[in-house]
Protein backbone atom coordinates (compact mmCIF):
# COMPACT_ATOMS: atom_id res chain seq x y z
CA UNK A 1 0.00 0.00 0.00
CA UNK A 2 1.41 3.26 -0.60
CA UNK A 3 2.31 5.45 2.29
CA UNK A 4 -0.24 8.15 1.34
CA UNK A 5 -3.09 7.19 -0.51
CA UNK A 6 -6.09 9.91 -0.69
CA UNK A 7 -7.56 9.84 2.60
CA UNK A 8 -10.93 9.90 0.86
CA UNK A 9 -10.92 6.82 -1.04
CA UNK A 10 -9.97 4.87 2.91
CA UNK A 11 -13.55 2.66 4.05
CA UNK A 12 -16.03 4.46 6.02
CA UNK A 13 -15.62 4.03 10.05
CA UNK A 14 -17.27 4.99 12.76
CA UNK A 15 -16.04 7.21 15.34
CA UNK A 16 -16.54 8.33 18.74
CA UNK A 17 -14.20 10.93 20.24
CA UNK A 18 -13.08 10.38 23.59
CA UNK A 19 -12.23 13.98 24.87
CA UNK A 20 -13.35 17.40 23.62
CA UNK A 21 -10.50 19.41 23.86
CA UNK A 22 -8.50 21.59 21.16
CA UNK A 23 -6.80 18.96 19.63
CA UNK A 24 -10.40 16.57 19.32
CA UNK A 25 -11.65 19.38 17.00
CA UNK A 26 -8.77 19.37 14.86
CA UNK A 27 -9.33 15.99 14.27
CA UNK A 28 -12.70 16.07 14.12
CA UNK A 29 -12.63 18.79 11.24
CA UNK A 30 -10.13 16.70 8.98
CA UNK A 31 -12.55 13.53 9.24
CA UNK A 32 -15.37 15.47 8.47
CA UNK A 33 -13.58 17.45 5.05
CA UNK A 34 -11.06 14.52 3.97
CA UNK A 35 -12.53 11.23 4.50
CA UNK A 36 -15.99 9.14 4.22
CA UNK A 37 -15.60 8.37 7.86
CA UNK A 38 -18.75 9.69 10.46
CA UNK A 39 -18.48 11.20 13.02
CA UNK A 40 -21.06 9.40 15.28
CA UNK A 41 -20.89 9.91 19.18
CA UNK A 42 -18.24 12.71 21.75
CA UNK A 43 -17.83 11.65 24.88
CA UNK A 44 -16.66 14.61 28.05
CA UNK A 45 -16.84 14.95 31.76
CA UNK A 46 -18.19 18.36 31.14
CA UNK A 47 -22.16 18.46 29.86
CA UNK A 48 -21.27 22.09 28.15
CA UNK A 49 -18.48 21.33 26.50
CA UNK A 50 -19.39 18.02 25.01
CA UNK A 51 -22.36 19.82 23.45
CA UNK A 52 -20.39 22.84 21.97
CA UNK A 53 -18.19 20.53 20.35
CA UNK A 54 -21.15 18.07 19.30
CA UNK A 55 -22.81 21.29 17.60
CA UNK A 56 -19.50 22.81 16.09
CA UNK A 57 -18.61 19.55 14.17
CA UNK A 58 -21.57 17.58 13.02
CA UNK A 59 -21.52 14.91 16.40
CA UNK A 60 -25.07 13.56 16.87
CA UNK A 61 -24.59 11.99 19.84
CA UNK A 62 -23.04 13.40 23.11
CA UNK A 63 -22.06 11.24 26.42
CA UNK A 64 -21.53 12.63 29.32
CA UNK A 65 -18.72 10.64 30.96
CA UNK A 66 -16.58 7.80 28.90
CA UNK A 67 -17.93 4.29 29.57
CA UNK A 68 -21.62 5.32 27.64
CA UNK A 69 -18.82 6.86 25.04
CA UNK A 70 -16.93 3.21 24.67
CA UNK A 71 -20.08 1.16 24.74
CA UNK A 72 -21.97 2.84 22.15
CA UNK A 73 -22.64 0.22 19.64
CA UNK A 74 -22.55 3.32 16.98
CA UNK A 75 -19.46 2.98 17.41
CA UNK A 76 -16.17 1.16 15.61
CA UNK A 77 -13.27 3.42 17.10
CA UNK A 78 -12.23 5.51 19.80
CA UNK A 79 -10.32 8.23 18.92
CA UNK A 80 -8.41 8.67 22.94
CA UNK A 81 -7.88 12.82 22.97
CA UNK A 82 -7.08 13.18 26.87
CA UNK A 83 -4.04 14.57 28.56
CA UNK A 84 -1.06 12.14 28.60
CA UNK A 85 -1.92 11.18 32.32
CA UNK A 86 -5.35 9.55 31.10
CA UNK A 87 -4.69 8.01 28.05
CA UNK A 88 -3.46 4.54 29.79
CA UNK A 89 -7.07 4.24 31.71
CA UNK A 90 -9.01 5.74 28.61
CA UNK A 91 -7.45 2.97 25.74
CA UNK A 92 -8.20 0.18 28.21
CA UNK A 93 -11.48 1.75 28.91
CA UNK A 94 -12.23 1.03 24.74
CA UNK A 95 -10.05 -2.13 24.41
CA UNK A 96 -12.10 -3.51 27.19
CA UNK A 97 -15.43 -2.39 25.46
CA UNK A 98 -14.06 -4.20 22.33
CA UNK A 99 -13.17 -0.99 20.16
CA UNK A 100 -10.28 -0.10 18.21
CA UNK A 101 -8.49 2.76 19.48
CA UNK A 102 -6.37 5.56 18.01
CA UNK A 103 -4.29 6.86 21.08
CA UNK A 104 -3.08 11.02 20.77
CA UNK A 105 1.02 11.32 21.56
CA UNK A 106 2.69 10.83 23.61
CA UNK A 107 0.69 7.14 23.54
CA UNK A 108 1.45 7.06 27.49
CA UNK A 109 3.52 8.53 30.00
CA UNK A 110 6.28 5.77 29.51
CA UNK A 111 6.80 2.21 27.95
CA UNK A 112 5.50 0.59 30.80
CA UNK A 113 2.33 1.95 30.33
CA UNK A 114 2.49 1.42 26.31
CA UNK A 115 3.36 -1.97 27.38
CA UNK A 116 -0.24 -2.40 28.93
CA UNK A 117 -2.11 -0.91 26.58
CA UNK A 118 -0.27 -3.21 23.53
CA UNK A 119 -1.17 -6.42 26.08
CA UNK A 120 -4.71 -5.74 26.57
CA UNK A 121 -5.15 -4.84 22.50
CA UNK A 122 -3.45 -8.25 21.55
CA UNK A 123 -6.00 -10.22 23.99
CA UNK A 124 -8.66 -8.44 23.21
CA UNK A 125 -7.83 -8.42 18.87
CA UNK A 126 -8.51 -5.30 17.99
CA UNK A 127 -6.80 -2.70 16.49
CA UNK A 128 -4.33 0.22 18.31
CA UNK A 129 -2.31 2.73 17.26
CA UNK A 130 -0.37 6.05 18.25
CA UNK A 131 -1.40 9.28 16.67
CA UNK A 132 1.66 10.42 15.29
CA UNK A 133 0.60 11.98 12.21
CA UNK A 134 3.90 13.05 11.04
CA UNK A 135 4.59 9.32 9.33
CA UNK A 136 1.72 9.24 7.54
CA UNK A 137 1.94 12.55 5.57
CA UNK A 138 3.31 13.03 1.86
CA UNK A 139 6.80 14.94 2.90
CA UNK A 140 7.32 12.08 5.40
CA UNK A 141 6.68 9.67 2.50
CA UNK A 142 8.81 11.42 -0.09
CA UNK A 143 11.77 11.85 2.16
CA UNK A 144 11.80 7.86 2.72
CA UNK A 145 11.73 7.64 -0.92
CA UNK A 146 14.86 10.00 -1.52
CA UNK A 147 16.59 8.28 1.88
CA UNK A 148 16.31 5.01 0.52
CA UNK A 149 17.14 5.58 -3.23
CA UNK A 150 20.42 6.60 -1.53
CA UNK A 151 19.86 10.56 -2.67
CA UNK A 152 22.28 11.44 0.52
CA UNK A 153 24.30 8.24 1.43
CA UNK A 154 24.34 7.36 4.50
CA UNK A 155 22.72 9.46 7.20
CA UNK A 156 25.32 11.09 9.69
CA UNK A 157 23.38 13.28 11.30
CA UNK A 158 19.90 14.26 11.58
CA UNK A 159 18.29 17.55 13.84
CA UNK A 160 15.21 18.66 14.40
CA UNK A 161 13.41 21.16 16.85
CA UNK A 162 10.05 21.74 18.18
CA UNK A 163 9.27 24.55 20.62
CA UNK A 164 6.39 26.74 20.98
CA UNK A 165 6.07 30.33 23.82
CA UNK A 166 3.57 28.90 26.57
CA UNK A 167 3.35 31.41 29.59
CA UNK A 168 3.63 29.82 32.65
CA UNK A 169 0.15 28.70 34.16
CA UNK A 170 0.73 25.96 36.79
CA UNK A 171 -2.96 25.39 36.08
CA UNK A 172 -2.74 24.72 32.66
CA UNK A 173 -1.99 20.82 31.66
CA UNK A 174 1.45 21.56 29.97
CA UNK A 175 3.20 22.54 33.38
CA UNK A 176 0.98 20.10 35.72
CA UNK A 177 3.39 17.19 36.58
CA UNK A 178 -0.45 15.04 37.67
CA UNK A 179 -1.47 15.66 33.88
CA UNK A 180 2.70 14.35 32.91
CA UNK A 181 2.83 17.79 31.27
CA UNK A 182 6.05 19.80 30.16
CA UNK A 183 8.03 20.16 27.07
CA UNK A 184 9.31 16.14 25.88
CA UNK A 185 5.74 14.40 25.82
CA UNK A 186 3.95 17.10 24.54
CA UNK A 187 6.52 18.50 22.00
CA UNK A 188 9.50 16.83 22.18
CA UNK A 189 8.05 13.38 21.11
CA UNK A 190 7.82 14.76 17.71
CA UNK A 191 11.88 15.36 16.98
CA UNK A 192 12.25 11.94 18.73
CA UNK A 193 9.77 10.04 16.77
CA UNK A 194 10.93 11.75 13.88
CA UNK A 195 14.37 10.77 14.77
CA UNK A 196 13.41 7.20 15.09
CA UNK A 197 11.50 7.00 11.81
CA UNK A 198 14.79 7.65 9.77
CA UNK A 199 17.81 5.96 12.55
CA UNK A 200 15.34 3.39 14.60
CA UNK A 201 16.57 2.35 18.22
CA UNK A 202 19.50 5.00 19.79
CA UNK A 203 22.51 2.93 21.50
CA UNK A 204 22.63 5.53 23.37
CA UNK A 205 20.89 8.72 25.06
CA UNK A 206 22.11 11.93 26.47
CA UNK A 207 20.21 14.45 27.58
CA UNK A 208 19.82 17.66 29.94
CA UNK A 209 17.35 20.01 30.38
CA UNK A 210 15.77 22.58 32.92
CA UNK A 211 12.64 21.84 34.71
CA UNK A 212 9.62 24.61 35.63
CA UNK A 213 8.66 25.85 38.88
CA UNK A 214 6.02 22.94 38.84
CA UNK A 215 8.55 20.43 38.63
CA UNK A 216 8.11 19.25 34.74
CA UNK A 217 10.84 19.90 31.80
CA UNK A 218 10.48 23.58 30.76
CA UNK A 219 13.36 22.36 28.38
CA UNK A 220 15.19 19.23 26.57
CA UNK A 221 18.41 19.10 24.52
CA UNK A 222 19.13 15.76 23.47
CA UNK A 223 21.88 13.86 21.48
CA UNK A 224 20.79 10.08 20.25
CA UNK A 225 23.79 7.97 19.17
CA UNK A 226 24.03 5.48 16.32
CA UNK A 227 26.22 2.80 15.72
CA UNK A 228 30.16 4.24 15.41
CA UNK A 229 29.46 7.71 13.90
CA UNK A 230 25.82 8.15 13.37
CA UNK A 231 23.79 11.19 15.49
CA UNK A 232 20.67 12.44 15.92
CA UNK A 233 20.53 15.59 17.19
CA UNK A 234 17.41 17.23 19.01
CA UNK A 235 15.53 20.03 21.14
CA UNK A 236 12.35 20.95 22.90
CA UNK A 237 10.81 24.04 25.30
CA UNK A 238 8.43 25.23 26.46
CA UNK A 239 9.68 28.98 26.48
CA UNK A 240 10.49 29.83 23.14
CA UNK A 241 8.44 29.30 19.57
CA UNK A 242 11.37 27.77 17.55
CA UNK A 243 12.08 27.46 13.72
CA UNK A 244 10.33 23.75 13.79
CA UNK A 245 12.63 22.73 11.50
CA UNK A 246 14.69 19.57 10.51
CA UNK A 247 17.22 18.59 8.65
CA UNK A 248 18.92 15.29 7.55
CA UNK A 249 22.57 15.03 6.65
CA UNK A 250 24.43 12.50 4.90
CA UNK A 251 27.81 11.40 2.73
CA UNK A 252 26.26 12.08 -0.19
CA UNK A 253 24.32 15.35 0.82
CA UNK A 254 21.34 17.11 2.89
CA UNK A 255 17.58 17.69 3.24
CA UNK A 256 16.66 20.65 4.83
CA UNK A 257 12.82 20.13 6.27
CA UNK A 258 10.91 23.95 6.48
CA UNK A 259 9.01 23.99 9.67
CA UNK A 260 6.55 22.65 10.98
CA UNK A 261 8.57 19.86 9.80
CA UNK A 262 6.25 17.85 12.06
CA UNK A 263 2.95 18.70 10.08
CA UNK A 264 2.17 18.94 6.02
CA UNK A 265 5.65 20.52 4.88
CA UNK A 266 8.05 20.21 2.26
CA UNK A 267 11.71 20.34 1.84
CA UNK A 268 14.78 21.09 -0.18
CA UNK A 269 17.52 18.01 -1.15
CA UNK A 270 20.87 19.19 -2.03
CA UNK A 271 23.73 16.99 -3.41
CA UNK A 272 27.52 17.05 -2.89
CA UNK A 273 27.37 16.92 -6.99
CA UNK A 274 25.31 20.00 -7.11
CA UNK A 275 22.67 19.07 -7.78
CA UNK A 276 19.16 20.77 -5.94
CA UNK A 277 15.41 19.92 -6.12
CA UNK A 278 12.73 20.56 -3.41
CA UNK A 279 9.08 19.26 -2.64
CA UNK A 280 6.35 21.16 -2.31
CA UNK A 281 3.82 19.64 0.06
CA UNK A 282 0.38 19.41 -1.31
CA UNK A 283 -1.79 20.91 1.54
CA UNK A 284 -1.73 22.38 5.11
CA UNK A 285 -4.02 20.17 6.75
CA UNK A 286 -2.85 16.66 7.81
CA UNK A 287 -5.07 14.44 11.02
CA UNK A 288 -6.99 12.79 7.95
CA UNK A 289 -3.48 11.03 6.75
CA UNK A 290 -3.76 9.06 10.18
CA UNK A 291 -7.87 8.76 10.58
CA UNK A 292 -6.89 7.15 7.20
CA UNK A 293 -4.79 4.67 7.95
CA UNK A 294 -7.14 3.49 10.76
CA UNK A 295 -10.06 2.83 8.50
CA UNK A 296 -7.84 1.07 6.16
CA UNK A 297 -6.22 -1.40 8.42
CA UNK A 298 -9.42 -1.60 10.55
CA UNK A 299 -11.42 -2.65 7.39
CA UNK A 300 -8.03 -5.29 6.61
CA UNK A 301 -8.60 -6.79 9.91
CA UNK A 302 -4.93 -5.70 11.22
CA UNK A 303 -4.34 -5.13 14.70
CA UNK A 304 -1.48 -2.41 14.28
CA UNK A 305 0.15 -0.32 11.45
CA UNK A 306 3.27 -1.15 9.71
CA UNK A 307 4.39 2.34 9.55
CA UNK A 308 3.18 2.63 13.25
CA UNK A 309 3.71 -0.39 14.78
CA UNK A 310 3.31 -0.83 18.47
CA UNK A 311 6.80 -1.58 18.62
CA UNK A 312 7.68 1.84 17.28
CA UNK A 313 5.45 3.28 19.99
CA UNK A 314 7.23 1.55 22.97
CA UNK A 315 10.66 2.31 21.47
CA UNK A 316 9.92 6.10 21.36
CA UNK A 317 8.35 6.10 24.72
CA UNK A 318 11.60 4.16 26.03
CA UNK A 319 13.60 7.28 24.83
CA UNK A 320 11.38 9.23 26.05
CA UNK A 321 11.85 7.60 29.87
CA UNK A 322 15.88 7.72 29.65
CA UNK A 323 15.61 11.31 29.03
CA UNK A 324 13.43 12.27 31.83
CA UNK A 325 15.40 10.24 34.00
CA UNK A 326 18.50 12.35 32.83
CA UNK A 327 16.78 15.75 33.16
CA UNK A 328 14.95 14.65 35.93
CA UNK A 329 11.35 14.11 35.68
CA UNK A 330 8.86 11.83 37.69
CA UNK A 331 5.49 12.06 37.50
CA UNK A 332 3.19 11.43 40.13
CA UNK A 333 2.29 7.75 40.36
CA UNK A 334 5.18 6.03 38.48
Amino acid sequence: MARTEDPSTAPSIRWGILGAGNIAGAFADAVNAHTRAQLVAVGSRNRDRCERFATAHGVPTTHIGYRDLVEDRQVDAVYVATPHSEHLEHALLAIAAGKHVLVEKAFTRNAAEAEQVFAAAKAAGVFVMEAMWTRFLPHVAALHQVIDAGEIGEIINLTADHGQYFPFNPASRLFDPQLAGGALLDLGVYPVSFAHDFLGVPDAVHATGTLTETGVDGQASIVLSYGERTQATLSTTLWAKTPTTAAISGTEGFIHVAGNFYGPSSFRVQRRDGRVWTFEQPGKKGLQYEAAEVARRVAAGDTQSPLMTWDHTVEVMRTLDAVRAQVGVVYPGE
